[in-house]
């Protein structure tokens, strides 16, 4: 699975989460490994203007997605070639007023909104109160899901660099085990 990611933001974010969240929102969601993303993280300024032009609506907002329309090929699994699932859009700025809003992270906020995003590239909506409670019911699953796959893949390498630690072997293999 190949997934690009551009901050031209200005706000220093842990771009690797972000990938993680949308990997793991893919995988979840059965998407091809032969599938290509696109994320973007702009200013609000830029934001407003896709949100403006393709949406009809003032001012920035968190997240917007572009389909490229090949998210029935995406989302087989057995598919052979690459299939362009399209472009997520960020708006770290905009996210970090709603992440304090909401009493989390910035990496929580932008997380949420990757997930969501990848959710609308493969074709959920919210418009309609069932589509809203299908596509959130999703989001809330495949969220609590990273966020446990996250939590115990650092407590392994805890427990590993603290197993290395008490047995002596720390750096024997080259890495340094407290510049995780």
């Amino acid at each position: 699975m190949s997934i690009e990611i551009a901050n031209e933001s200005g706000v220093d974010i842990d771009e690797t989460s972000v990938v993680s969240a949308a990997r793991f929102a893919l995988d979840s969601m059965d998407v091809s490994s032969l599938a290509e993303l696109s994320m973007v993280l702009v200013t609000p300024d830029v934001m407003e203007g896709l949100h403006q032009r393709w949406m009809d609506l003032p001012g920035p907002t968190d997240v917007m997605a572009f389909p490229m329309g090949e998210a029935d090929e995406a989302a087989n699994n057995d598919a052979e070639s690459p299939a362009l699932l399209g472009d997520i859009v960020l708006c770290p700025d905009f996210a970090g007023e709603q992440a304090r809003k909401a009493g989390h992270s910035l990496d929580d906020e932008l997380h949420l909104l990757t997930v969501h995003g990848v959710l609308h590239l493969l074709g959920y909506d919210h418009a309609e109160p069932e589509e809203e409670r299908e596509m959130f019911g999703l989001q809330n699953r495949i969220l609590a899901e990273f966020t446990e796959a996250t939590e115990a893949a650092l407590r392994r390498q805890s427990q590993r660099a603290a197993d290395d630690r008490l047995l002596g072997t720390a750096g024997l293999d080259g890495s340094d085990p407290d510049s995780s």
